[in-house]
C-alpha cells in the first residue's frame, strides 16, 4: 500500500451534482446516497480481481487513521499519495445493479458490512451491461484477468451506453479495454 500523505473530503451535494453534470444519463436521474446491504446489490460483471480488493481493503485502513471510512462515506474524498491523487467516492449503483464499484462492494462484503452508495433512479439510458442472472453466485474471485475472459454480458449498443466516470472524477476507474 501506497503511504497516505493527506487526504480532502467533498461533500455529499459536490458528488452528487458532479455525477448529475458529467454522466450524461443522469441528467435528469434522482441521485441519492444511501446505505446498501452489499448481497441485495447485482453485479454486471463476471469478476473481482482479488489484489484490488486487497488494496481496498488497505486503503480503507489507512484512511481510518484520517477518520475517514470508504464504507460510510457522505460524499468523497481526494486521497494524495506518494504516487499521486485520487478520488474515493461511493460505488454508483443504477437500481440495484453495480454500474461502478463492483471491487469496493465486494470488499464491504467480505467484512460483512453495509456500504454506502450512490443511487440512481431513472437514467436516460439503460447501463451499458446486463445483471448477472445468478447475481454474487456468479462472480469469480481471479488473481488476474485471463485473456479474452467475458467481462460481462454487454447491450448492443454499448459504447453509446456507457458510463465514463473518470470523466468526472479522473482516476475513479481502471482503464481497461471497452
Amino acid at each position: 500500500m501506497t503511504r497516505v500523505v493527506s487526504i480532502e473530503p467533498f461533500e455529499r451535494g459536490e458528488l452528487l451534482r458532479a455525477l448529475r453534470g458529467g454522466v450524461p444519463a443522469y441528467a435528469q436521474a434522482r441521485l441519492a446516497l444511501q446505505p446498501a446491504d452489499p448481497d441485495a446489490l447485482i453485479p454486471a460483471q463476471r469478476y473481482v480481481l482479488m489484489p484490488g480488493v486487497e488494496r481496498i481493503l488497505a486503503l480503507r485502513a489507512a484512511l481510518l487513521a484520517f477518520g475517514v471510512d470508504i464504507f460510510a462515506l457522505d460524499g468523497g474524498v481526494w486521497v494524495e499519495t506518494e504516487n499521486g491523487r485520487l478520488p474515493v467516492i461511493p460505488p454508483i449503483v443504477e437500481d440495484r445493479l453495480i454500474a461502478d464499484g463492483i471491487h469496493r462492494v465486494y470488499a464491504a462484503r467480505s467484512v460483512g458490512v453495509p456500504i454506502t452508495v450512490v443511487t440512481v433512479r431513472g437514467a436516460s439510458q439503460p447501463y451499458y451491461a446486463y445483471p448477472l442472472a445468478d447475481g454474487w453466485a456468479g462472480v469469480r474471485e481471479l488473481d488476474r484477468l485471463p485473456e479474452r475472459f467475458a467481462k460481462k454480458t454487454y447491450r448492443e449498443d454499448r459504447d453509446a451506453l456507457y458510463r465514463d466516470y473518470n470523466a468526472v472524477f479522473p482516476g475513479v476507474q481502471a482503464t481497461r479495454g471497452r
